[in-house]
């Protein structure tokens, strides 16, 4: 008995043991597709297809023409033809993004879910809701969308700067439109383009929307796969050769130098960008730098909460482009932002541009020196001068002073 009691012994010790290299082995697997994940979030996006898409937009026309959504583009999109699906884009972690026409001007719709019951539907009192909502007072709607609006962007906004997200008024589809708002306000980057609208000239207007997807014009985004970074064949006085393009860059780099200061000095709170990359941006034809994906851009006091998390080390204070530093004493990363977006710019765009020669020697090799020490200077500050992670405010004038003087060369060139 005592040998069958110690193979029984046995067989549980490897049974845990096997249990435990299982369990082992899971963690394993879901620590590297986390890392994946963060890494490049759309690693393990779903495939972007013309079928699907066009699906999508028809289930979007069946709920409009049963009144359970509305939006200034729903005619346009599921009645009269002129808002018309052109190509799938991508689909990310849920958000769909498609380019459209409308009435002979290219588009890009864009919704953060698929489908318009996937958003929290909005909560009315019983007899609110069977009245159709007509009785639900403004003055309540107001405080439930400003709320939403302050969870979304940590801001705390008057009444009156929500007219760009305030329904029409009152009709038969009044229910039709308080979840159609309800939705939209569900969306920090439509809420972000909507505020900034009337703002700013480096974000897109918010054109209009259908139900849950929203339409912003259409500008074809950056990629490392340009040698530019973004396409300039649609920019005016489209560059030919190295000194048109050096021209080009310089032009949009000092677009990006005025976006940085206009986030960082022109609203009540700085806005950060935590996800900069060429595919975020793009360029008017004036070479204005317009950010067109700003999932991951938060004002001063949504930072500073989403930053303030237990740590163990810096690492852990990173929040894809945004960093703090960890307080080792408390184990809790500081809630201010250390680097800041002109350093992440000149470290992911900058570089791109002016780590090597501008292709033309109508830019004199000196200041193509100076315009990469300070290029490198901003991107790595401790490298040069020790100092803290953020780049110095003098740079910021550094570099515009030399991309000035590089526009004025090439401009003296050309006479």
């Amino acid at each position: 008995m005592a040998r069958a009691g110690g193979r029984r012994g046995l067989r549980g010790r490897c049974g845990r043991g096997a249990l435990l290299a299982c369990a082992a082995w899971t963690a394993g697997w879901v620590l590297a597709a986390a890392l994946l994940l963060r890494a490049r979030p759309g690693a393990l996006s779903e495939r972007c297809t013309d079928e699907k898409s066009r699906r999508i937009l028809a289930a979007l026309c069946q709920e409009y023409r049963g009144g359970v959504l509305v939006g200034d583009l729903c005619e346009d999109l599921c009645v009269a033809g002129t808002l018309s699906y052109q190509r799938c884009l991508y689909y990310e972690r849920g958000k769909k993004v498609l380019q459209a026409d409308w009435r002979g001007r290219p588009v890009i719709l864009k919704s953060k879910e698929e489908a318009f019951s996937s958003f929290q539907p909005l909560s009315l009192p019983d007899d609110a809701a069977e009245d159709g909502g007509q009785d639900f007072p403004e003055a309540e709607l107001l405080l439930v969308v400003a709320g939403e609006v302050r969870n979304a962007l940590g801001l705390e906004l008057p009444n009156g700067s929500l007219g760009p997200l305030w329904p029409r008024r009152r009709g038969r589809r009044w229910l039709g439109q308080l979840a159609t708002l309800w939705s939209l306000v569900q969306q920090e980057e439509f809420v972000l383009f909507s505020l900034l609208q009337d703002l700013s000239r480096h974000a897109p207007p918010v054109l209009g929307s259908c139900g849950h997807f929203y339409a912003v014009e259409y500008l074809a985004a950056g990629s490392p796969r340009h040698r530019a970074l973004f396409p300039l064949d649609g920019a005016a006085g489209a560059p030919r050769g190295g000194r048109g393009q050096a021209k080009a860059i310089s032009d949009m780099a000092l677009s990006f130098l005025d976006m940085v200061s206009h986030f960082d000095d022109d609203f009540s709170h700085r806005l950060h960008l935590c996800d900069i990359k060429p595919e975020n941006f793009a360029i008017r034809s004036d070479f204005t730098v317009v950010a067109i994906d700003v999932d991951m851009a938060f004002f001063e006091p949504k930072m500073r909460e989403i930053l303030e998390q237990n740590c163990t080390g810096d690492e852990d204070c990173n929040f894809f482009d945004c960093f703090s530093k960890c307080d080792l004493r408390a184990h809790k990363c500081g809630a201010e932002r250390v680097n800041s977006n002109l350093q992440v710019v000149c470290d992911k765009i900058f570089r791109h541009w002016f780590s090597s020669s501008l292709g033309t020697s109508a830019v004199s090799v000196p200041l193509q020196l100076q315009l990469r020490d300070a290029v490198q200077e901003c991107a790595d500050p401790r490298g040069t001068s020790g100092s803290a992670p953020g780049a110095a405010p003098d740079v910021f004038w550094k570099l515009q002073r030399l991309l000035q003087a590089t526009q004025r060369q090439l401009q003296e060139a050309e006479k």
